[in-house]
């Protein structure tokens, strides 16, 4: 036997399953679940301008989306999902919501935010303000509590404040008022809104502003509900019926190919660790669509094992020997299955392009599993096979489940 080979080939699967060992529990328990294994709601908004005549692009629509997105982060949702579709529309994702109403009622709440005389004129709107301009402070003198903002235009402004100079400046959201703030004197410089009661006061009125800064009024057109125990039952059956069909690959790969079997299956652990570990480098967001994916991508993983062991099996039945058939086994299998994940990648990167959401996310995922499954099951799983073969650890044909009958005389 050639020790040295044999001596790399253990010590790579002692050190990668440790490692996979060790780091398994944490990758997991950092994965972040979506909507349909978390439970959450989905919202469906129709947008359309705050003023007629106004252009609807897809710029502000991207803004909107943009704006929602941090609407949700301020209101201590994590991860939410945010994106436009189409040409007029905005889908929000908020998954582990345990306040749905509160939530759903302020991240509607601000759709049209105005600053209004005392005669209810409308002066302001909330394009009008940089997005997420407003911020606590506290005047220099009195060190009483402030809210700072930046305006787009600070001529509008001090024309409006010389207009309401001695009188006062209204916040009205969806025509309900908010906050009152005196206009001593024309202000020729960013907004502030003095006379603030506490800091907690001062707090929400920057918050109320920031969002409704948004270029769009916004109309939800339909939610949808996902229970949290729903989507906890069907992450466990999902998770349990994918530990019964790998014991089940397993013991199928193992008993039909003997130590190419326990080879395949090394690299199929291998395979699920690293996706895992790039799950959690891109900060990624689990769905049902996601383990959809992951599940294509394990079977295309296990085919291509399945097809080299084939040929290889062929070549040894033909009378060649063990080195021979892998080499050959393993040149004529490469391109069927290059051939078959090519095409897959060129379907993922379509569906990347054309669809949305979901679609997208299962075609990333996809895109992703078949290149760490090329590198695992193809690559990683030869170089093994070359080790314990060229160690002399496997002469006889019986450890690829090939009988001595079935060999033909060259």
């Amino acid at each position: 036997m050639d020790w040295k080979r044999i001596s790399i080939f253990f010590l790579t699967v002692v050190i990668v399953l440790g490692a996979i060992a060790a780091t398994s529990p944490s990758l997991v328990s950092r994965i972040k679940l979506g909507l349909d294994l978390k439970g959450g709601f989905e919202i469906l908004y129709t947008a359309e301008p705050l003023s007629t005549g106004q252009p609807l692009t897809k710029e502000t629509l991207s803004q909107a989306a943009e704006s929602l997105a941090k609407r949700a982060d301020s209101l201590g949702v994590a991860e939410p999902e945010v994106y436009p579709e189409g040409e007029d529309r905005i889908r929000v994702r908020l998954a582990g919501v345990k306040n749905e109403d509160e939530v759903r009622s302020l991240m509607s709440k601000p759709a049209v935010l105005t600053f209004r005389g005392p005669d209810g004129t409308v002066y302001l709107n909330g394009t009008d303000f940089v997005e997420n301009a407003a911020k606590l402070s506290y005047d220099p003198n009195t060190k009483q509590p402030i809210v700072e903002i930046k305006l787009k235009d600070r001529a509008k402004f001090k024309d409006v404040t010389t207009k309401l100079t001695g009188s006062t400046l209204s916040i009205y959201l969806d025509d309900e008022l908010q906050s009152t703030a005196s206009v001593p004197y024309p202000i020729d410089s960013d907004a502030a809104i003095i006379n603030q009661s506490s800091v907690t006061e001062a707090t929400k009125v920057a918050k109320l502003i920031n969002l409704g800064a948004m270029p769009l009024k916004l109309n939800e057109k339909y939610i949808q509900r996902v229970d949290a125990t729903l989507g906890t039952a069907s992450l466990h059956e999902t998770a349990f019926a994918g530990l019964i069909a790998s014991v089940l690959i397993f013991l199928f790969m193992v008993i039909y190919y003997r130590v190419p079997g326990l080879v395949a299956a090394f690299t199929l652990i291998t395979y699920v660790w690293v996706l895992l570990a790039v799950f959690d480098f891109m900060n990624a967001t689990l769905t049902l669509p996601g383990i959809a994916a992951l599940v294509l991508g394990a079977g295309m993983a296990v085919d291509a094992n399945i097809i080299t062991y084939e040929r290889i099996r062929e070549e040894i039945r033909s009378g060649k020997s063990i080195m021979s058939s892998l080499k050959a086994g393993s040149k004529h299998s490469f391109r069927t299955i290059m051939d078959a994940n090519v095409t897959n990648l060129i379907a993922g990167i379509v569906l990347y392009y054309v669809g949305n959401g979901a679609i997208r996310g299962f075609a990333v995922i996809t895109m992703i599993s078949i290149i760490i499954s090329i590198l695992t099951n193809v690559i990683l799983s030869r170089w093994l096979l070359h080790l314990i073969i060229r160690g002399n650890m496997l002469k006889k044909p019986s450890y690829f489940g090939v009988k001595e009958a079935d060999i033909r005389e060259l």
